[in-house]
C-alpha cells in the first residue's frame, strides 16, 4: 500500500505543476521502498522459488513457492529477451543465494549461495507437452514435408492414447457419477480415521503422564504387544516357544527302544555317585599278617572307654571266630553275582 500515497488526490498548497508529477514535487519515487536502489539499477520485488533447493549457509531445506523480498537486476540479453538475476537471503540464515534466469531452456539456473534439489525427469516419458524448440518451430514454418510428418506423428500419438482416454472417462463414470455419495463416503472414512488418531492419541497421553515423560511415542505393533506381554509375566520362553522346543525334543529322540534304554542307562551309571569300597562290598582282611582291622581296633577302643552293660545271656556267649574274606563286585553284571 506505499506505493499508492502518491496516487491520491490531495495536493499541498505549495506544489506547482511545473515541477512535474506530484512524487517528483515531494522527491520519492513511485515504488517507494522498493526503488531505495533504483539509481543503481535494482528494484526490490517479491520474488517465488521455482524449486526445491538447499541452502548453503545452513544446510537446511527451502520448498518450492517460499517467497522472497528478492533484489532484482539485469545482466544481459538473449537475443531479445533480457536475462535477470534475483539476490535474496536465506530466512533461516545470513546466507545469500543468486538465481538468474535462462530463457534458452525456459528454466532458472542457481548461480551461488545454494544448490537445485534434483528432482528432473524427461517430461515426453510422462506424456507431458513439451515446448517446441526454436529450431524445430522454424522447419515447420518453412519446411512443409517436415510439417506434414509431424502432423502425422501428432496424429499417431492421439490415437494411441484414445484407449487410455476411454478409461479414464469410464472410471469416472463409474466412481465420480454420484459426488454426493463419493464424498459422503469420503467423509465418513475421514471420520473414522479421526476418531481412531484421538483414541490413540488420548492413550498415549495417558502413558506419557503416568510416566512422567514428554517424548513423542511410534505407533505400537504386534510385536510390541508380545514382547510387552512378555516382560509382564516374565516367563522364560513365550508358549510357541515351548511348543517348538518340545516338539525338536521328540523328533531328536530316536526310534527303537532298545537304544533308548541302552542310553538311558549309560547316562545314569556316567552320572552316578563315585564307587567306594564300602559300597562295592570290599574290605581288606589284615589278621593275616597280625594286624587287626581297622574295624576291630574301633570297636575295641569303644569298648574300652564306654562300660560294658550287664547281662544274663553274658556268660553263655561264646567267642565267634570272626572270618573276612575279599570280596569282588562286578558293576557291569545286571545280576549282581559275587566272586571271591
Amino acid at each position: 500500500m506505499g506505493e499508492r500515497k502518491g496516487t491520491n488526490k490531495y495536493y499541498p498548497p505549495d506544489y506547482d505543476p511545473k515541477m512535474g508529477g506530484l512524487n517528483k514535487f515531494k522527491g520519492t519515487h513511485a515504488l517507494r521502498e522498493r526503488a531505495r536502489k533504483i539509481h543503481m539499477g535494482i528494484l526490490i520485488i517479491r520474488f517465488e522459488m521455482p524449486y526445491n533447493i538447499w541452502c548453503n549457509g545452513c544446510g537446511n531445506h527451502i520448498g518450492m513457492g517460499v517467497r522472497y523480498n528478492a533484489e532484482k537486476k539485469k545482466v544481459g540479453m538473449y537475443y531479445s529477451t533480457p536475462i535477470y538475476i534475483f539476490k535474496m537471503k536465506c530466512h533461516l540464515c545470513d546466507n545469500h543465494f543468486e538465481i538468474q534466469t535462462d530463457p534458452a531452456n525456459l528454466d532458472y539456473v542457481i548461480m551461488s549461495g545454494a544448490r537445485r534439489q534434483e528432482g528432473r525427469w524427461d517430461p515426453t516419458e510422462n506424456g507431458q507437452v513439451v515446448a517446441t524448440e526454436k529450431a524445430v518451430g522454424r522447419k515447420l514454418a518453412t519446411d512443409a514435408m517436415f510439417s506434414l510428418e509431424h502432423t502425422e506423428s501428432d496424429q499417431q500419438k492421439g490415437k494411441t492414447s484414445v484407449p487410455l482416454l476411454r478409461q479414464l472417462q469410464l472410471f469416472r463414470e463409474t466412481c465420480w457419477e454420484d459426488d454426493y455419495s463419493a464424498n459422503c463416503a469420503l467423509r465418513q472414512k475421514f471420520r473414522e480415521k479421526k476418531k481412531e488418531l484421538k483414541s490413540e492419541s488420548e492413550i498415549d497421553e495417558a502413558l506419557l503422564a503416568k510416566s512422567s515423560l514428554a517424548i513423542k511415542l511410534v505407533p505400537e505393533s504386534e510385536e510390541d504387544k508380545r514382547l510387552a506381554t512378555l516382560f509382564t509375566l516374565k516367563p522364560s520362553q513365550s508358549i510357541s516357544e515351548r511348543q517348538s522346543q518340545t516338539w525338536q525334543e521328540i523328533c531328536d529322540q530316536p526310534v527303537l527302544p532298545s537304544v533308548t534304554s541302552s542310553l538311558i542307562n549309560y547316562s545314569k551309571k556316567s552320572q552316578g555317585p563315585a564307587l567306594s569300597r564300602s559300597s562295592l562290598g570290599i574290605a581288606i582282611k589284615r589278621e593275616i599278617y597280625g594286624e587287626p582291622s581297622t574295624s576291630e581296633s574301633s570297636s575295641k577302643e569303644k569298648n574300652s572307654t564306654s562300660p560294658r552293660p550287664s547281662s544274663s545271656n553274658e556268660t553263655n556267649e561264646l567267642p565267634v571266630e570272626k572270618k573276612v574274606a575279599l570280596v569282588s563286585y562286578d558293576c557291569e553284571s545286571s545280576s549282581g553275582e559275587e566272586k571271591e
